[in-house]
Order: structure tokens, then sequence, then C-alpha cells
């Protein structure tokens, strides 16, 4: 495995916890796939958001230890704007749609619109 990077939507998660056969869900191929996996930290507050029950709760608690979870700061925030615009302008996604994109030395990054974000790989 290559010392490869990615930053993971809340949305994987999510498929990740209701499958049954873990093994089938994306977020297992990409554990795979990839040396480092990192979240937002905007991911934790929608895991818990989601957590109804204790046993939901334990769930998303033992899944957060597979990653190092990012925080977002003005940097980051204006980074994910200027890569939206860039997007749009070239008629790369719609509002709802699912994105991946690739940015050289940085992140692979699968997102929401609303969650899209490239990080420097060397932070």
């Amino acid at each position: 495995m290559e010392n490869r990077r990615i930053l993971v939507d809340t949305t994987i998660l999510i498929d990740f916890l209701r499958k049954e056969n873990k093994e089938k869900s994306l977020l297992w191929k990409l554990r795979e796939e990839y040396s480092y996996i990192a979240i937002s930290v905007i991911s934790v507050f929608e895991l818990f958001a989601g957590a109804t029950d204790e046993q939901k709760e334990k769930d998303v608690r033992v899944l957060l230890k597979w990653f190092d979870i990012i925080d977002l700061n003005e940097e980051i925030a204006e980074m994910c704007g200027k890569i939206l615009i860039d997007l749009r302008k070239r008629n790369k996604l719609s509002k709802f749609q699912k994105i991946f994109y690739t940015f050289p030395n940085r992140f692979f990054i699968t997102a929401e619109v609303a969650d899209v974000c490239a990080l420097d790989s060397s932070r």
C-alpha cells in the first residue's frame, strides 16, 4: 500500500454503520486501499446527531478511533469555497451530486457538495 491519504464524507461512514456485512462497504475498501484516512469534525457532529441510542453512540465511538479528525478553520473553509466555485464553473457538479475529485499532492476527496475540502497532504 502506497502512502495514499483520503478524507471521507459522513455518508460513507453512515453507510458502513448501517451495513450488516461491513466488508461490502466502501469504507472497508478504502481502508484496504489507503494508508491514512481522516474525517472532518463536521462528520463527528453528524454521526453523534444520528446516534439515537446507547448502542449507536458506542458504535460511533468505536468507529471514530479509526480516523484522524480534521478541524475546520478559515483557511480550509476558504479553500473549500474556491474549489466549489471552480467545479461549478466547469460544470463538474450539481447541487446534490456526490463528487470524486483528485488534487495533485493532496487528499483524494469524496464528499457531499457542502463538505468539499482539499487539505494539503503535509498536514
